[in-house]
């Protein structure tokens, strides 16, 4: 109740509402990062837009948003074409051609930025902060830049959906269905630069491709389809935002951009623990329940395999016997079958300690399972088969 009370304050609210955006944004264009297998981008782009930021500054004169992220956004495709132009025309692969990239746009912008805080005055006060992000500095002016921008960016996306979609799956089936994959590409590109440009406020240059990435791969975990993956990466990165805003505000001295990325990282542990199929825990227990079905097959086998060799299929096996045939206890797995009703415990000789006769059922079963690795029925009798 704390939190939600934290709403009537005007400056968490615009705080809160510009975190939910971005992390809206940044969600569903991070998918197509994270499924092109482009994480470095989000990072190259993000570190390469300091020069920009700066830039934007000098044209500007001032802190004003809107020169400041064009400058970013130049500033990361320019990064963008020199990672572009590094691959095609040398033999630099992918990830040292990013690395290339990044160093060297953030190497630049730092020298910009150590040039402005000696010579710029006190109009450049707090340029620093787009490092690691202020988010206590958004107006409402610049939610209306954030939700122009972001908006702009979800509308190409839901317009050109489907050359989107064949592209980032598979870019030759694309360009042998006449699509233009440098084009798209290009385009994937520039949207993802616009993820990162419109939270560099709000997280900062650094922390800002986590906000990118942290939200699609909590979703991927849980989706089996892009659609529904786009739409959980928005649903985690907006809640990421809001969640992470709200915690800031209620404690003194917490910076809100590190605090939105641990709650979208916090997102991708509980994905990666507990989402069906592909979480560890349930990894876990399904390996476990197959352990225990396959010491059941191994035990209700074995059983089959005594009654042939004493040839009857009511042979009631010790036991005893069943512990050192099997090589380790067997009394609770016997317990599960009985359970299933695919043994039955023999009611003539108490006395001579605890046996067990394969039903009808069981019988069935235990043929199956040898089926399979070409084992046959041996001639037995004195039961029905």
């Amino acid at each position: 109740m704390e939190l939600l009370a934290l709403f009537g304050d005007f400056t968490v609210r615009t705080v809160a509402i510009g975190a939910a955006l971005v992390g809206a944004v940044a969600g569903v264009l991070g998918s197509f990062a994270l499924l092109r297998q482009q994480s470095l981008l989000g990072d190259t782009l993000s570190h390469a837009a300091l020069p920009g930021i700066c830039l934007g500054f000098l044209i500007a004169g001032s802190r004003r948003l809107e020169p400041i992220l064009a400058g970013a956004l130049v500033s990361g495709a320019l990064a963008a074409l020199l990672v572009l132009l590094l691959t095609r025309t040398t033999r630099i692969k992918t990830d040292a051609a990013l690395g290339v990239s990044l160093s060297l746009f953030f190497a630049f912008g730092t020298v910009l930025l150590t040039y402005l805080q000696r010579h710029a005055g006190a109009a450049q006060a707090g340029l620093d902060a787009f490092l690691f992000g202020q988010a206590a500095a958004l107006v409402p002016r610049d939610l209306v830049v954030l939700a122009v921008v972001g908006g702009g960016s979800l509308l190409v996306v839901v317009l050109g959906w489907k050359e989107l979609k064949v592209t980032t799956f598979d870019a030759d089936f694309a360009r042998s269905l006449g699509r233009p994959v440098v084009l798209i590409e290009f385009v994937l590109t520039v949207l993802i630069a616009l993820a990162v440009v419109i939270g560099l406020q709000l997280v900062g240059v650094i922390l800002m491709v986590a906000l990118v990435i942290a939200p699609a791969a909590a979703a991927r975990q849980w989706a089996r389809r892009l659609e529904g993956m786009v739409v959980l990466a928005a649903v985690f990165g907006a809640a990421s935002g809001v969640v992470g805003a709200l915690v800031s505000a209620s404690f003194r001295g917490l910076s809100t951009g590190p605090v939105i990325v641990l709650v979208a990282s916090a997102f991708v542990v509980v994905s990666l623990l507990l989402a069906p199929e592909r979480g560890v825990v349930w990894q876990l227990v399904h390996a476990l329940a197959q352990r225990r079905s396959l010491r059941a097959h191994r035990v209700l086998v074995d059983l089959y395999r005594l009654a042939q060799d004493h040839a009857d299929l009511d042979y009631a096996s010790e036991q005893g016997m069943l512990d050192a045939y099997f090589g380790g206890p067997t009394g609770h797995v016997l317990r599960r079958l009985e359970r299933r009703g695919l043994v039955s415990r023999a009611q003539h000789m108490p006395e001579e300690g605890t046996h067990w006769v394969l039903t009808g059922d069981g019988r069935q079963q235990a043929r199956e399972l040898l089926t399979p690795f070409g084992e046959r029925d041996a001639a037995v009798g004195g039961g029905t088969p």
